[in-house]
């Protein structure tokens, strides 16, 4: 079974109120005003000095079980929100499983559902591992594969989404094997809604009027493989720290009690990307907020070129 064995979040020291934002090519002084007064966004983490390879790097060696057992990780999958996250032709994953002695893994990214992405490449490391067990190669090695996610603020596309969210540096690592005892995969589900590939910006009604239905059908689904009822949820994690009114209004429409979504991050990190679920599960482990046994969620909308709605259960 899929499980998260590690993970290690790192978020650089440099918190800047989102005012810094307002500009030429940022949002207007009115919409920080509504980012922060009605969404809940505060601040935004930043590390000028430090490239993208940087910024993973600095999450990767924050796992202490990686160290040791490089030569059992298989997989290094990179999912990120953007299609391009560098000028052509620099490759930062490349560059840092070379620093992490990772050169043998084989290294890829995951970006076709954006922000759902980070889901969508635990789900693809279980599923390579699992082939791996059944073609029988080598059993007892216990093969691990490395999820990597974070972006750099380096376009303005990457800033900030127009009466939505702005975006933060940071980034997590995560250990992904098929023995772990804790954080375990119960159920996972997605949904891509390719129409909203040029609805998104043509009819944005229309997406508000479906994404909360779109996003409890996927709730719903991923409950019914784990065989978990909503009542037994210890916490959801949002997938995305987009803003706070999304995730109340989303509560409401699922009647699940919002105290029981994990928010605080959202005011002083905005949405890190596809490292969000990770940054979540990290508080909630360090405030005792899950015990042995609990079960949780994770939730998250991926915008972009199409719409993709995923959600995914574990066993702490």
């Amino acid at each position: 079974m899929t499980a998260l064995e590690a993970i290690s979040v790192y978020q650089p020291p440099v918190r800047v109120p989102i005012e810094t934002l307002a500009g030429p090519s940022g949002p207007t002084e009115m919409q920080v005003k509504l980012f922060r007064r009605f969404h809940g966004l505060h601040e935004i983490s930043l590390d000028p000095d430090v490239p993208l390879e940087g910024l993973l790097l600095r999450a990767a060696q924050g796992l202490p079980t990686l160290r040791g057992r490089e030569d059992q990780v298989r997989y290094v999958l990179h999912a990120r929100m953007l299609p391009v996250v560098v000028p052509y032709p620099v490759n930062p994953l490349h560059e840092v499983c070379r620093q992490l002695g990772l050169g043998h893994a084989l290294a890829f990214a995951v970006t076709q559902q954006s922000c759902a992405s980070g889901l969508l490449a635990i789900d693809l490391a279980g599923r390579l591992l699992a082939a791996d067990a059944a073609d029988g190669q080598d059993p007892a090695a216990a093969p691990l594969a490395l999820v990597l996610t974070g972006e750099k603020t380096f376009t303005r596309e990457a800033r900030w989404f127009p009466g939505t969210t702005v975006y933060s540096e940071g980034s997590a690592a995560c250990l992904v094997s098929l023995a772990g005892a804790r954080d375990r995969v119960l159920g996972y589900a997605c949904n891509m809604r390719g129409e909203f590939d040029t609805d998104l910006e043509a009819d944005p009604a229309r997406f508000e009027r479906e994404y909360r239905p779109s996003l409890a059908e996927v709730i719903r689904r991923a409950l019914d493989e784990a065989g978990v009822g909503l009542d037994e949820v210890r916490l959801m994690l949002p997938g995305a720290n987009v803003n706070v009114v999304t995730w109340r209004r989303m509560c409401h429409y699922l009647e699940f009690p919002v105290n029981r979504v994990l928010l605080d991050n959202v005011a002083t990190t905005g949405h890190v990307f596809c490292a969000d679920a990770f940054a979540n599960l990290q508080t909630a482990r360090q405030r005792g907020l899950l015990r042995p046994g609990d079960r949780y969620l994770v939730a998250v909308v991926g915008g972009g070129g199409a719409a993709s709605f995923a959600a995914m259960v574990f066993e702490h």
